[in-house]
């Protein structure tokens, strides 16, 4: 679920194969301005939820505005490590 304060998206719940699809194209909707995704509340993701952050910094270049993460879970940063996309998916990336 992904709920909208000002320019913060704040998603929650399950990111995972299951709903990764729904959520991508409902965040990618919310990308009319710069925003910061705010994953605090995420409790379960798999490599989909990956995807899904990749897929809205393709879609913020494209629309020429800025996509930001903070808080990301352990487990998808233990899941951007073993990848070797951290870097793609850090605070300032």
């Amino acid at each position: 679920m992904i709920e909208r304060a000002g320019n913060e998206l704040r998603l929650s719940g399950a990111l995972t194969l299951a709903n990764a699809v729904a959520i991508c194209d409902e965040g990618k909707a919310q990308l009319n301005g710069d925003v910061v995704v705010n994953l605090q509340a995420v409790t379960e993701v798999d490599s989909a939820a990956l995807s899904v952050l990749f897929e809205w910094r393709r879609a913020a270049r494209e629309k020429n505005v800025r996509v930001a993460f903070r808080n990301l879970p352990d487990s998808m940063k233990s899941l951007a490590a073993l990848y070797g996309v951290a870097d793609l998916v850090a605070p300032d990336a």
